[in-house]
């Protein structure tokens, strides 16, 4: 296995387990709990790992948090379609603020739209094609600009860049 690949699978692991032990700050707002650590997680996993491992990074962190109870079914297509969308965004334009708004649609409208048929199909609850829209699309604007300042920080203090080339190359910091 290529140093690269297990200084991303670290990496991985250290997104899903930041993820699910702050899984217990969330925000309750209609049917649905608003978790913004998911968000900044997946911005992060644009940045430094691209968007294979964003997805698999909130798969595995609603596969857990459902299995710890922490979490519902509609944590799947609320953490997974924004980590993919803003990965391939990050991946092909290296943009910041396009990744940014990539994890704010991804989540909050076509993750929102998403959740719909998960929630009335196969929870069986009675609801709203756009009920779901509103607080994925708060949840994930709270995650994104928790994202957007640290990513601002990391910049401005050019560690951002080094970081991502040590990922690139499968180094670990001294």
């Amino acid at each position: 296995m290529k140093k690269e690949s297990v200084v991303k699978l670290v990496l991985s692991g250290m997104f899903v387990a930041l993820a699910v032990v702050l899984s217990t700050f969330s925000i309750p707002i209609g049917g649905s709990k608003c978790f913004p650590i998911q968000h900044m997680v997946n911005v992060l996993a644009a940045v430094f790992l691209g968007p294979g491992y964003g997805l698999g990074i909130a798969f595995c962190t609603s596969l857990i948090r459902n299995l710890l109870g922490t979490g519902t079914l509609l944590a799947f297509p609320g953490s997974m379609v924004g980590a993919f969308c803003c990965g391939l965004v990050y991946k092909h334009t290296g943009k910041l603020s396009l990744t940014y708004v990539a994890e704010v649609i991804g989540t909050g409208i076509i993750g929102g739209l998403l959740a719909y048929p998960v929630a009335a199909f196969v929870m069986g609850k009675e609801v709203a094609l756009f009920v779901y829209v509103v607080p994925f699309l708060v949840s994930t604007v709270g995650g994104t600009i928790i994202a957007a300042i640290l990513v601002t920080v990391l910049k401005h203090n050019h560690v951002l860049e080094r970081l991502q080339n040590m990922v690139k190359e499968g180094k670990i910091a001294k």
